[in-house]
């Protein structure tokens, strides 16, 4: 049975620098006009299904939303799609935030 790891900040801030991830935003657009991560793209927890074969062929995909909810059932499903290496930021950008990691804007191209 395929499954996700979770990973924490520090630990995701270490494996960015040193390798190339996938990162996701499933979080609403909403939510998404207040910032994200440098780097992500964003699907919507509800299009994932329909956007999935955008990231299929990433070997680390990293989900993240606002708590970690979200993007624990995106990497669940990533997971049973056969995705090599999904995790789940624990906390979410909420975590990011406490760590006192940065947002940047979404970039035009990266809205799905």
């Amino acid at each position: 049975m395929s499954t996700y790891s979770d990973i924490d900040v520090n630990d995701l801030v270490e494996k960015m620098a040193k390798e190339t991830l996938v990162l996701v935003d499933v979080r609403n657009a909403d939510e998404v006009a207040r910032g994200v991560i440098a780097g992500a793209i964003h699907i919507p927890l509800a299009l994932l299904p329909l956007q999935y074969d955008e990231i299929a062929k990433a070997d680390n995909v990293v989900f993240y939303c606002h708590s970690g909810v979200r993007s624990a059932h995106a990497a669940a499903f990533a997971a049973s799609k056969g995705c090599k290496h999904p995790s789940n930021l624990v906390g979410g950008v909420l975590a990011w935030a406490r760590a006192g990691q940065p947002f940047v804007p979404m970039a035009e191209g990266n809205h799905k």
